[in-house]
């Protein structure tokens, strides 16, 4: 059993950034994938950006890439997202998630289905 605690969440203006944690519990040995999804009212869940433990695969979605940034620090079993240019239409809750088993191409680590564990999420909102 993975738990997952994200913090880093808040309310900031166009332009600003925002960093997001997710804490997991145990060790790295424990999941082969980290991901970030958003979700606002009334849409799916969007996959934003994943990594894979092994080699440290990144993907990301169109709509982030060039301002996000994922990351991890194993020694703290801590993967974050580095969200820089923030827009209003990134506003969602930020949920991080972890998948026991990973296997295929990179962008399934925005699949939700490929996850087993998640986190409580955290809220992010761009307002000027």
């Amino acid at each position: 059993q993975v738990q997952l605690v994200e913090s880093g969440g808040g309310l900031v203006q166009p332009g600003e950034s925002l960093r997001l944690s997710c804490a997991a519990s145990g060790s790295t040995l424990d999941y082969s994938a980290i991901g970030w999804f958003r979700q606002v009212p009334g849409k799916e869940r969007e996959g934003v950006s994943g990594i894979r433990i092994s080699d440290g695969g990144i993907t990301y979605a169109d709509s982030v890439k060039g301002r996000f940034t994922i990351s991890r620090d194993n020694a703290r079993n801590t993967v974050y997202l580095q969200m820089n240019s923030l827009k209003p239409e990134d506003t969602a809750v930020y949920y991080c998630a972890a998948a026991k088993t990973f296997r295929g191409l990179l962008f399934r680590l925005r699949i939700a289905s490929m996850y087993d564990y998640w986190g409580q999420g955290t809220q992010v909102t761009v307002s000027a």
